[in-house]
């Protein structure tokens, strides 16, 4: 008996996803709605009650924009004048910033022997204290190797003294635990310091968006000085700030992430003398 073994052809991937995206345009039922359209500074502004039919036309007139119902629960229903394109990546970038702040604070981990010196101790303490000031959670460890685990009550005790020297600007969640070998607890920031780091938060992005709002106010009064009508600056595409921003946010993770390699993977600076940095990872 012959068995032939044939290949198996077409793609392993599922259906493309559809693009979901609002009605607009001639898809918006003939009927009367509410229309705003954006400003040069960016704010949208109320045009009125027109029918559907009308504020095509608007939209035409407004150089080719397109017209997009983005609340069909209001009464009348709320459209606004826009190039889709804009206003698709000005959703995206709301949603990239909405997930961003909303997302559940980082843990960081700093990791250390139950028989650490004192100075490898203060580099430990202070990649701490600088982890709960930036408004994330430490993870506290302490790591044994072979029979080292018969000292585990050295253990609790270190992790014991390192939430007490940072009793200012943490709190314990929970006690410590054994995870295999090692020891851990983790520690999070203080209310006020939450708070504090909330607050240089919010003072930040408020700059920035006083920043770009001046930026595109003159941006559309040199387009004025220039001669441009009302609609065609309404028209313009003022997002090329936005995107300097978010190369300068890029920058900053960077940075934080160099940070971070530099306090985690530097055995000379973080784990300090070569003695225990051999006794640690050999």
């Amino acid at each position: 008996m012959i068995l032939f073994a044939g290949r198996r052809t077409g793609s392993n991937q599922g259906p493309a996803t559809k693009e979901l995206r609002p009605p607009m345009n001639r898809e918006i039922d003939p009927i009367e709605v509410r229309v705003t359209a954006p400003t040069p500074t960016g704010k949208d502004e109320p045009l009125g009650i027109m029918h559907r039919d009308e504020a095509l036309a608007k939209a035409k007139e407004m150089g080719g924009l397109d017209l997009i119902l983005v609340n069909p629960n209001s009464d009348p229903p709320v459209c606004k004048i826009v190039d889709y394109s804009k206003y698709r990546y000005q959703q995206e970038k709301k949603a990239k910033e909405v997930k961003k702040n909303s997302k559940a604070t980082e843990i960081k981990e700093v990791k250390m022997s139950y028989k650490i010196d004192v100075h490898d101790y203060d580099v430990r303490k202070k990649s701490a204290l600088k982890f709960l000031n930036q408004g994330n959670r430490v993870k506290c460890t302490v790591m044994f190797r072979g029979r080292e685990v018969q000292h585990d009550q050295l253990g609790f005790e270190l992790l014991d003294k390192l939430a007490a020297d940072l009793d200012t600007v943490c709190v314990r969640e929970g006690k410590a635990k054994r995870e295999g070998r090692n020891l851990s607890l983790i520690i999070s920031p203080r209310p006020e310091v939450l708070k504090r780091v909330n607050e240089l938060r919010r003072a930040d992005e408020k700059a920035k968006k006083k920043k770009k709002v001046e930026l595109r106010e003159q941006r559309a009064a040199a387009a004025a000085a220039a001669g441009m009508s009302t609609a065609a600056i309404a028209a313009m595409n003022f997002d090329d700030d936005d995107d300097d921003d978010d190369s300068l946010d890029d920058d900053d993770d960077d940075d934080d992430v160099d940070l971070d390699t530099d306090i985690e993977s530097s055995l000379d600076d973080l784990f300090g003398s070569d003695n225990f940095a051999d006794d640690l990872f050999a």
